[in-house]
């Protein structure tokens, strides 16, 4: 489920990313970006917790603090270098994070100190540079930078997240606060380049930007709430494949051998990560059944 669960958060982040690019097309604004990225997920979260009457009120603020401080400072740093690098540049250094997430992991990572699912998270990123073929000008190393920042900033924030999740803290709330702080963190942008001149098609962007963020967002969490914090970071990198698909499909992108051969990397290190996981579980399972009788 675990595996299932980050699939599906690939699949919509694939999608609000590609709503990303559709509201760019019909002049909204970056500010009109971010904020439509978190108020429908503040409001339609806020009125399922009073109609349930679920609180809101959470059990510890510090990992809370922290998951928003390097989740909103990842966005924002990702946005300047997606405003200053290619496009494969700025998308390569963003999907850093779980490689970051496996150095940690390989210093201090204890029982979870996989060299396996390790070198699946290498063999995807490799998959995303084959896929993407990064490259930086000599002018463009701040702005890289920033973008490597944004990468370590979102694997911090993913390691909040797995914190969140092992005290117990619910999904909607870890998401209702983070989209708070991004809607927040927009009126800033608001204040600086104003309102956007978008139609009605990038309104209806805009809303799908919402949307898939929130339904990605919670299947995020829960993916990286529960088990190895490697695999769901190895099955990040599928986002990049249901993001080529939707390119092929409504952009009429072309690939070539060589982005296939990337795709078939990703699909390899998800799969090698899903069987370590696998082969961890079965001896568990034996264990139990064994106890049982």
């Amino acid at each position: 489920m675990q595996a299932l669960w980050m699939l599906l958060a690939s699949l919509m982040f694939a999608i609000m990313g590609s709503c990303v690019k559709l509201a760019a097309e019909h002049e909204a604004s970056l500010a009109q970006v971010v904020l439509f990225r978190g108020m429908p997920s503040v409001i339609l979260i806020l009125a399922w917790a009073r109609a349930g009457r679920h609180s809101i009120v959470p059990t510890r603020w510090r990992p809370h603090l922290w998951r928003n401080l390097a989740g909103v400072s990842s966005m924002w740093l990702g946005f300047y270098a997606l405003s200053h690098l290619p496009l494969a540049t700025a998308t390569s250094l963003n999907y850093t994070s779980p490689l970051f997430i496996a150095g940690y992991m390989l210093g201090w990572g204890g029982v979870q100190r996989d060299p396996v699912r390790i070198t699946s998270v290498a063999l995807g990123f490799l998959g995303v540079i084959a896929v993407l073929r990064p490259s930086i000008g000599d002018d463009q190393w701040l702005p890289a930078l920033l973008g490597l920042g944004a990468g370590g900033a979102a694997a911090i924030s993913m390691m909040q997240i797995r914190e969140l999740g092992r005290i117990g803290e619910p999904e909607w709330r870890t998401v209702l606060f983070f989209s708070l702080a991004v809607s927040l963190s927009s009126i800033v942008g608001l204040f600086i380049h104003g309102w956007g001149q978008a139609d009605l098609a990038g309104y209806a962007a805009l809303f799908g930007i919402g949307l898939s963020g929130l339904c990605g967002q919670l299947a995020m969490t829960r993916a990286f709430g529960l088990g190895s914090a490697l695999l769901t970071a190895a099955l990040q990198y599928t986002t990049i494949i249901f993001a080529a698909c939707l390119g092929m499909v409504f952009w009429h992108d072309h690939l070539d051998a060589i982005a296939w051969s990337g795709m078939g990397l990703i699909i390899a290190a998800g799969l090698l990560s899903v069987w370590r996981t696998m082969r961890e579980k079965r001896p568990l399972t034996k264990t139990a059944r064994e106890n049982a009788v």
